[in-house]
């Protein structure tokens, strides 16, 4: 019991304890609400303590911090982050350990490590130091930027591409849009995010050239609007959401170039697009022009509709619909046929007079077809397609090394079929009478 009462004692302290400094102090109290607009757009120089109010020696720091601060006030500014309690801030700046000083000068991207003395006078003397070097920068033409599209200089891309994103046009810009949106949550004091900028705006720029605006980039300055990164429970910088209308956001887990973000965002544009349409082969044209314009034409020869009916033929057209919608990203063609009306088609696979349904892929540019001899069905079709798109599977020459003569004829009416009506004989001038006779 006194050793649970120990315990409780100490948590209970802990928990009781708060920041190290308040408002009276002249020193600033910095987190991520007010880090961007009080550090990174300041032309201030600013040094700022990292710390944790359990830390011994942050403790120790800070009644020296405190006059340091009283002395440079109106010279240099002194801030301080509770990094135990906002750590995403704390791990935008690498801290592992407590206290952690940053001096944040002529360019704010790129802060130096204190390494001085633990005196108010140590302080004080760095700051002055510091602020002497920022002087000799500005006189020298250097200066540091702070807007997110200012970040740097270099990458291609418009920077207009990148739309930008706020709690008020959110909404109405991402959740409603029928686009696919790629959203950076990013925060300007961020290193990370300050890299990432320039790979953006690239990629923001190919994406929209390369799918017709069907996919958008867009960027959340994350501290400035705090209820959409709370929302999205948004705890670093930068983090990428891909939002899909009507469906949850998903974590964007790639790589952070320009070439990566496109990938993905290429994959997603697939994955958006309809499936490629299933024609029936009605004629010479729609062979051609779907075997020339597409890598592969998928062609499926399906029974007779005598021997399938309407619903066995559907069943079918539904394997082959739901097979080019898996493989919708690959640029195929797909085209059916019945069993009969296209002859030397079927010779010229080696299909021929049996064995329906049967599936063939052709390579009308190299005349190469590979025929399926799984099952019809969507595992079947599954492997051979995915055999043939890795570069394996049997193959041969298409019959006559040229695509065949194709029969012009009607299109499927969606209905049964019917049996031929045989002509009715006409038997009114036959004499009944004499069939039992024998002729002389």
């Amino acid at each position: 019991m006194r050793a649970f009462l120990g315990v409780l004692a100490c948590s209970l302290t802990v928990l009781s304890v708060h920041g190290l400094y308040s408002a009276s102090d002249d020193v600033v109290e910095l987190n991520p609400s007010n880090f961007n607009r009080e550090v990174i757009q300041s032309d201030s120089l600013w040094l700022v303590e990292f710390y944790a109010p359990w830390c011994g020696h942050c403790k120790s720091l800070a009644p020296e911090w405190k006059k340091a601060a009283t002395a440079l006030k109106g010279i240099v500014k002194v801030g301080a982050v509770d990094a135990d309690q906002h750590n995403s801030l704390g791990g935008q700046y690498g801290v592992r350990g407590f206290p952690t000083i940053k001096i944040f000068g002529a360019n704010k991207q790129k802060p130096e490590d204190y390494q001085g003395g633990r005196s108010g006078q140590a302080i004080v003397d760095a700051a002055l130091n510091a602020l002497r070097s920022l002087v000799k920068d500005r006189l020298g033409g250097k200066a540091g930027g702070s807007d997110y599209g200012k970040q740097s200089g270099g990458g291609a891309g418009n920077k207009k591409d990148v739309v930008e994103l706020t709690d008020d046009n959110f909404d109405r810009t991402v959740l409603d849009s029928d686009d696919v949106w790629m959203v950076e949550f990013f925060a300007p004091w961020c290193g990370h995010c300050k890299n990432l900028e320039p790979e953006w705006k690239a990629a923001a720029t190919e994406v929209k050239e390369q799918t017709k605006g069907k996919v958008k980039l867009g960027a959340v300055d994350a501290t400035v609007h705090q209820g959409l990164a709370s929302r999205y429970g948004i705890r670093g910088f930068p983090t990428i959401k891909i939002f899909r209308k009507g469906e949850e956001p998903e974590d964007f887990q790639g790589g952070r170039t320009r070439s990566d973000i496109v990938a993905r965002a290429m994959d997603l544009y697939s994955d958006n697009i309809p499936p490629p349409e299933l024609q029936e082969i009605l004629n010479e044209d729609v062979l051609k022009k779907t075997c020339e314009d597409y890598q592969l034409c998928i062609i499926s020869v399906l029974p007779h509709i005598l021997d399938t009916g309407a619903s066995g033929r559907n069943s079918y057209l539904e394997v082959m619909r739901t097979m080019a919608d898996k493989y919708k990203k690959k640029t195929w063609g797909w085209l059916w046929t019945e069993a009969g009306a296209q002859m030397d088609l079927e010779s010229s696979l080696g299909i021929g007079g049996f064995g329906y349904p049967a599936m063939a892929a052709i390579n009308a540019r190299k005349m190469k077809f590979a025929l399926l001899r799984g099952s019809f069905s969507e595992t079947g079709i599954h492997e051979f397609l995915r055999e043939l798109s890795v570069g394996r599977g049997s193959t041969a020459t298409v019959g006559g090394g040229a695509l065949p003569k194709i029969n012009t004829v009607e299109p499927w009416d969606g209905k049964d079929g019917v049996l031929p009506m045989e002509d009715d004989i006409d038997l009114s001038d036959v004499d009944l009478d004499d069939l039992g006779k024998d002729e002389l």
